[in-house]
């Protein structure tokens, strides 16, 4: 299940909440009742079967717990054990289950390993690591870094968290005000959520983004360009705002995710508002660390050199963090192509004074900073480079009770024929070739598009009773996405 996805974990979370307030009433809901409600919402969250491979499955929460457990055992071995060799040891196991569960899918087809939020869960493993190795963590407490990795409400996207920090709310004791204020603040970033992800996003995404991604050419693009941007915006913002409301209603003053980003004058000031507990993770533990290495072993003659570089080892490992697709890799190259331009443009016009400090010139930069991150959203969705088509894709797109539609594709088996089973109240009722051709799927680069199948129902279907429609794949025997479909038949 989805954290924030829908109204249906919402009902769900008020079986923690209401008892939550009750005890925050009473000064009662410390650290203790924290760990238990994340226990039992990540039961919630990850209590389905995950296929890691095709009739293979295990449940998610075991691969959660077992994760956690995996990155505890390195985080207290190189803490009793502290040296250099142990550090890169650590370190490296660290990113391990993350680094298995990008490239895993590369080199075994057909094969996953994670759970969803294995990236941002990973962040805080390392900061642990991190904070070990720079002598600012002395000890671990089990239920602390348990709770700190785990924390439900920021577990799949964020925002990441600092150990530190976190600790400071865990050991807190909140007294009966302030326990008022957390929830004040609670109410008012839960209900901005919902502006943003189910109101103002999902507008967005159903009358400007979807059908824009149906259209070809360059208006589409520009159209998407906005569109995109817009949507990813109060879709994420939305989220963190759920997150940081439902944390602090728990006593973990989660930090904030966004800060007016569309405001910023240049893309450095975009990158201290944008996503700022990912941007100020990779500053802190990547490019300072750089920048100090550089500067102690003399790496570079040039001035600027180890910013322009740091720059770009940053941002180009946070595209891979985002995915080993081209598109994102040329994304975090972008943005460290950005920065380091913004850079030079700053020290050149400190000397020249070419660029003026007025309102309008202001108003300006503010127009440019967003087309230049918006730009940057068209590489970031792919939307601007060679689309890699899916493994594998068995849809139903429509089942009612005239006609059934759908297609079949299979990248290891591109000229290979399908067909399909349709099967009405479980019985079986014809066997449809997947073969008709599809235009639309072509054009997504889907082999040639001979891809579709279309079925019309039997007019015995449409007797004024409910039916199941379910459709299976010939072969593997297995139901395709979309299927079974109850559907109601007049007569």
């Amino acid at each position: 299940m989805t954290p924030f996805g829908d109204f249906i974990f919402f009902g769900l979370l008020l079986y923690a909440v209401v008892p939550t307030i009750l005890l925050g009433l009473c000064g009662k809901a410390g650290s203790r009742w924290l760990l238990f409600v994340t226990l039992v919402m990540l039961a919630v969250q990850f209590g389905d079967d995950l296929a890691i491979r095709p009739g293979v499955e295990v449940r998610e929460l075991w691969i959660v717990l077992g994760y956690a457990v995996f990155e505890g055992v390195v985080a207290w071995a190189y803490l009793r054990w502290k040296s250099r060799p142990c550090f890169w040891l650590a370190l490296t196991a660290a990113i391990l289950p993350l680094a298995t569960s990008k490239v895993l899918p590369l080199v075994a087809a057909e094969t996953v390993f994670g759970f969803l939020g294995i990236s941002y869960v990973t962040f805080r493993a390392i900061d642990v690591v991190l904070c070990i190795h720079d002598g600012l963590i002395k000890q671990l407490s089990p239920g602390q870094y348990l709770a700190y990795l785990l924390f439900f409400p920021t577990i799949s996207s964020g925002p990441i968290d600092r150990y530190r920090r976190f600790g400071q709310d865990w050991v807190r004791k909140r007294t009966r005000a302030e326990f008022l204020d957390d929830l004040d603040l609670a109410i008012a970033r839960i209900f901005r959520g919902f502006l943003y992800k189910f109101i103002i996003a999902a507008l967005l995404y159903s009358h400007w983004v979807t059908p824009l991604v149906k259209q070809r050419g360059f208006l589409a693009k520009l159209g998407l360009m906005y569109a995109d941007t817009l949507y990813l915006f109060f879709d994420f913002a939305g989220y963190s705002a759920f997150a940081v409301g439902i944390s602090h209603l728990f006593g973990i003053r989660t930090p904030d995710n966004f800060n007016a980003p569309f405001l910023s004058r240049n893309i450095r000031d975009f990158w201290t508002r944008w996503h700022i507990s990912l941007s100020f993770w990779f500053r802190d533990h990547i490019y300072m660390r750089f920048q100090i290495a550089a500067a102690k072993g003399k790496w570079f003659a040039g001035k600027h050199t180890a910013n322009y570089v740091g720059l770009f080892v940053t941002f180009g490992l946070m595209g891979v963090w985002h995915g080993l697709a081209l598109h994102y890799i040329l994304y975090g190259l972008y943005h460290a192509a950005l920065l380091c331009g913004y850079d030079w443009f700053a020290r050149w016009n400190k000397q020249t004074k070419r660029w003026g400090d007025g309102p309008w010139w202001r108003a300006g930069n503010i127009v440019l900073t967003f087309h230049a991150f918006a730009f940057g959203i068209l590489l970031f969705n792919g939307r601007l480079t060679p689309h890699t088509p899916p493994l594998r894709e068995e849809v139903v797109e429509k089942a009612d009770c005239t006609e059934v539609i759908g297609y079949v594709w299979d990248r290891t088996q591109p000229g290979s024929p399908h067909a399909v089973d349709i099967y009405i109240d479980y019985g079986w009722v014809a066997r449809v070739p997947a073969n008709e051709l599809r235009e639309d799927l072509r054009d997504r680069g889907l082999g040639e598009g001979r891809l579709g199948f279309r079925f019309e129902v039997p007019s015995y279907v449409r007797d004024g009773h409910s039916h199941t429609i379910e459709v299976r794949l010939v072969g593997p025997n297995r139901e395709l996405h979309g299927s079974p479909e109850v559907v109601a038949c007049d007569r």
